[in-house]
């Protein structure tokens, strides 16, 4: 059957050869999904400027649809989209100028997570350094008793035990 090429993207296969894969990645469908995949990411700031500068959509605006979907050059954003947008990018400014004046964050903030993970690491790696016994060796549940085992499969018997004639290693 031969190799084939999956796109995360696009969410499909196909035979991998250059063509086929060169076809692909250039083609409308595969950039419209990267563009899309990529957008989910983009900071909001960015999105609403760009929204701002667009004009709105006149058959989005009647139908509710649009042809061109993510890709139309007109904005899809309602009036209540774009206040929304604008108040989470404030809500994000204020939250940035907080942490830069040093002011305590509120709970629930990455920056509470890591410190908690500060703590939890140091106080693990002070109790790490205790030296720890080493675990008795023990033969896996099911095994027969050691006795029944022959010799080469019987562990050795901790240094400083002595070792009957019969059961020499070596």
């Amino acid at each position: 059957m031969g190799k084939r090429y999956f796109c995360d993207y696009c969410d499909r296969s196909f035979q991998d050869n250059l063509h086929n894969r060169k076809k692909h990645l250039n083609g409308v469908q595969h950039l419209r999904a990267k563009r899309l995949w990529y957008d989910l990411f983009r900071d909001a700031a960015a999105i609403l400027q760009e929204e701002q500068t667009k004009k709105p959509c006149r058959k989005f605006l009647q139908t509710g649809q649009c042809d061109f979907g993510s890709n139309c050059r007109f904005s899809h954003m309602t009036e209540q989209d774009l206040e929304k947008l604008s108040a989470q990018v404030q809500g994000e400014q204020r939250s940035k100028e907080l942490r830069q004046e040093g002011a305590d964050v509120p709970s629930g903030t990455i920056e509470d997570w890591l410190e908690k993970r500060a703590k939890r690491l140091s106080a693990a790696q002070s109790n790490s350094a205790l030296p720890e016994k080493p675990a008795p060796f023990q033969y896996p549940p099911g095994w027969p008793p050691v006795q029944d085992l022959p010799p080469s499969l019987q562990a050795p018997p901790p240094s400083g035990w002595p070792v009957p004639p019969n059961l020499q290693w070596g």
